[in-house]
């Protein structure tokens, strides 16, 4: 044991880090008392437990019942539930950070990465009350005594960032600074591994993000530097007025300073911090913005917006809102060393399509989650943001916690997105009161959370079935080796791949001709005629085998990019229909593709569309133009709301409907819904939008049907949905998976 002398070296470093107040001295101050204490911080599994026993001292204890109350949350099972489970966590942002606590508590070896080497982000937080305890339970007092007294209900992002940061590394999570993530490399162990992600990627692969789009609104931040003065600390603070509810003061302002407001808001932190919504027509007369255009973006670029004429917009704005009490106001400094001062659009908001998804590369499964901003960008007018973060940072812990426990994938991800619906309607009052009580178990902390809204089922396309092992390299392979054999040596033809080679329909067309020589005239076929040449195929293949094509010829033709897995499986029916006759032109090898048929056969649901039919014979079916075939083919369905024939690639079910992905619109506006965020009406069968559920309250009163909502509603008149990106097809798995379209398709269970 050390001793409990206070001129002891680890007493005194101890207490460096936790006064002080960079991320630079944080870790240096850390990596100091670990080398004294001779403890390895990489030892994750044992490390705090160790530091405990070899830091003796009556300053520390203090902290460490604090953390021994939480890590003793049965939640947690006493570190072991994740104890095999690697984490990545990118982004020492608040959520980051938050989200590395619980992982480090679950037991799992957490590594952060950040690629800025300071926190230096004034801007102040709201706090709802649960977070306010939440903190305090985390001993965030112990590391900044001003935390949260009184009445205070905020704090800075660089403060509650190096509490966090403190916490972490007490706990054995592994933080670097001043390094950037780039990728990840190919997986060569064993071992299951997962990411989380709590800043946005421009480039995340799988995740997709919707816009919420209203009128213009430009916001302004500044910080002025607090002198800690008596007069200062007499300045009263704002915690948000807006024009509504006081139009003198607003109209005051305008009158002295000749700038309009919407709403400002000022806390009192390490530094003086206001945020405020400013007019345009405001803005365009005291000159801080130098043209009027149309598209936001060009509006507040760079180049059209003056930056002296901001600072004093700003300054004065902040001088009249505090009564001109202030004194000495001077802008505190930002990162780059300029006047902490921006102005920004936030008339876009985004929010992730999805909070999680899974990929995998040579049989090892990789868990990616979403965290913070990039999952659901704040509204700071309601100050959300903080809130909202910590909500999805335990969701995101619970996920990793079933992960760990072994819980099938698909399971996994639905119960992850059914939580994720309630995130956008939380408010401080529609969660649970007991602060106490909340753990990374969502049932703490949501007053109806149903973790089975949305089924494993409809989920597909985020957890693909990828097959395992070596003798799935070698399937796929053997899969092309089988095409490139039947379709050698016509000309224009050269199977390279199983996607890209397929474009232009010559290549199925060849391979049919294989197999049934005289019905195609190869010769006939233009190469530039790709729609043609598909549809020729497509009709071929379903009308006589009863292959349904996975999508229309135009888009086999025109898409940038065609879904592999889509057609590994087409072909696959292709060839098992293929393989119960010897082909006319050259050998044939019927085993060739054995192995992959078998790996497929091991996911029962797979099996089911795989066609054994016997061939039969073909004649060539007379063609047209049109890209869109016959919809009266075997399989077929029709779009529940078009009623045009829905191909499989695009097929997307619920409420026993199929229909187009881009025929699932709001009946009110338009708008795309989501599997999971709609209401439907039973009886008049309409579909809605959460902005106009009251559309279906008012059918309901009036016609007293049978009503179906998706989830709870916040409706926000000033705000519409809207896709941010273009939703692209389904995979082709997440549609044959559906245990209904099972028993419609085949009658078996």
């Amino acid at each position: 044991m050390v001793n409990q002398d206070p001129t002891n070296p680890s007493h005194s470093l101890f207490d460096q880090f936790v006064q002080t107040q960079t991320c630079k001295e944080v870790q240096r101050t850390f990596s100091e008392l670990c080398h004294h204490l001779e403890l390895d911080p990489r030892d994750y599994q044992s490390f705090y437990t160790k530091l405990k026993e070899r830091l003796n001292y009556w300053k520390a204890k203090a902290l460490w019942i604090k953390l021994d109350k939480r890590a003793q949350h049965q939640d947690y099972q006493q570190g072991k539930v994740c104890a095999k489970t690697k984490c990545l966590v990118l982004g020492a942002g608040p959520c980051g950070l938050r989200t590395a606590i619980e992982l480090a508590l679950l037991g799992a070896q957490v590594v952060v990465l950040e690629k800025r080497d300071s926190f230096s982000r004034n801007n102040v937080l709201h706090l709802w009350p649960y977070t306010i305890c939440d903190l305090r339970g985390l001993a965030a007092k112990k590391f900044y005594g001003k935390f949260c007294t009184g009445a205070l209900d905020h704090i800075s992002i660089r403060q509650l960032q190096l509490i966090l940061l403190k916490v972490s590394l007490l706990l054995g999570v592994e933080v670097n600074t001043g390094v950037e993530f780039k990728g990840f490399v190919e997986p060569s162990e064993a071992t299951d591994c997962m990411c989380f992600s709590s800043i946005c990627m421009s480039f995340s692969p799988g995740f997709r993000w919707k816009e919420l789009r209203g009128k213009l609104a430009i916001g302004i931040t500044c910080n002025f530097i607090n002198h800690h003065s008596a007069a200062e600390a007499q300045v009263a603070e704002i915690s948000g007025v807006a024009r509504i509810y006081n139009q003198k003061f607003f109209q005051d302002l305008l009158t002295e300073e000749g700038i309009d407001l919407e709403n400002i808001v000022y806390y009192k932190d390490a530094t003086h911090y206001f945020v405020m919504t400013a007019k345009k027509k405001s803005l365009l007369k005291m000159g801080v913005i130098k043209q009027d255009f149309s598209d936001a973006n060009q509006l507040l670029g760079q180049a059209n917006v003056d930056q002296d004429a901001l600072l004093r917009y700003a300054h004065s704005a902040a001088h009249f809102s505090t009564g001109h009490r202030l004194p000495n106001m001077q802008f505190a400094l930002n990162h780059a060393g300029q006047p902490d001062v921006a102005m920004f659009d936030f008339t876009c908001m985004h929010r992730a399509e999805n909070a999680s998804l899974v990929r995998e590369r040579k049989g090892k499964k990789l868990l990616i989650g979403l965290v913070g901003d990039c999952l659901v960008e704040p509204f700071w007018p309601l100050g959300t943001g903080i809130a909202r973060g910590f909500l999805a940072a335990f969701d995101t812990a619970w996920m990793v916690r079933s992960w760990g426990k072994g819980k099938p994938h698909l399971e996994v991800v639905a119960e992850r997105e059914s939580i994720y619906q309630l995130l956008s309607q939380t408010t401080p009052e529609n969660i649970s009161k007991n602060y106490s009580a909340f753990s990374i178990d969502p049932a703490t902390r949501y007053q109806h959370v149903n973790l089975n809204s949305i089924k494993a089922n409809q989920l597909q396309h985020l957890v693909p079935m990828c097959v395992h092992g070596p003798d799935s390299v070698g399937a796929f392979e053997e899969l092309l080796k089988w095409c490139q054999q039947h379709t050698a040596g016509y000309d224009r033809v050269k199977v390279k791949d199983l996607t890209q080679s397929w474009r232009s329909g010559l290549a199925l067309c060849a391979l049919i001709n294989t197999f049934r020589p005289h019905i195609i005239d190869m010769s006939s076929l233009k190469e530039s005629d790709s729609v043609h040449n598909n549809q020729l195929a497509f009709s071929l293949l379903e009308e006589e085998l009863g292959i349904p094509p996975i999508i229309s010829a135009s888009d086999m033709a025109t898409k940038e990019q065609i879904d592999k897995l889509s057609m590994v499986l087409y072909l696959t029916q292709i060839h098992d229909a293929f393989n119960e006759r010897t082909p006319t032109r050259g050998k044939h090898q019927g085993n060739g593709c054995q192995t992959f048929i078998e790996v497929l056969f091991k996911y029962d649901c797979w099996s089911q569309f795989l066609c054994s039919q016997p061939v039969a014979p073909l004649s060539a079916p007379e063609v047209t133009p049109d890209p869109e075939l016959s919809p009266t083919s075997i399989n077929n369905e029709e779009c529940y709301f078009c009623g045009q024939r829905v191909y499989v690639l695009e097929r997307i079910s619920t409420e026993g409907k199929f229909f187009h992905r881009s025929c699932f619109t709001c009946q009110q506006c338009g708008t795309t819904l989501r599997l999971g965020r709609y209401t439907f009406n039973q009886h008049t069968g309409k579909f809605y939008c959460e902005l106009h559920s009251e559309q279906l309250e008012m059918e309901n009163r009036e016609q007293s049907p049978s009503v179906k909502v998706g989830l709870s509603v916040l409706s926000l008149s000033r705000w519409e949905i809207k896709p941010f990106c273009c939703i692209p097809c389904c995979q082709l798995v997440a549609q044959l998976v559906c245990t209904e379209q099972l028993r419609t398709a085949s009658g078996q269970k």
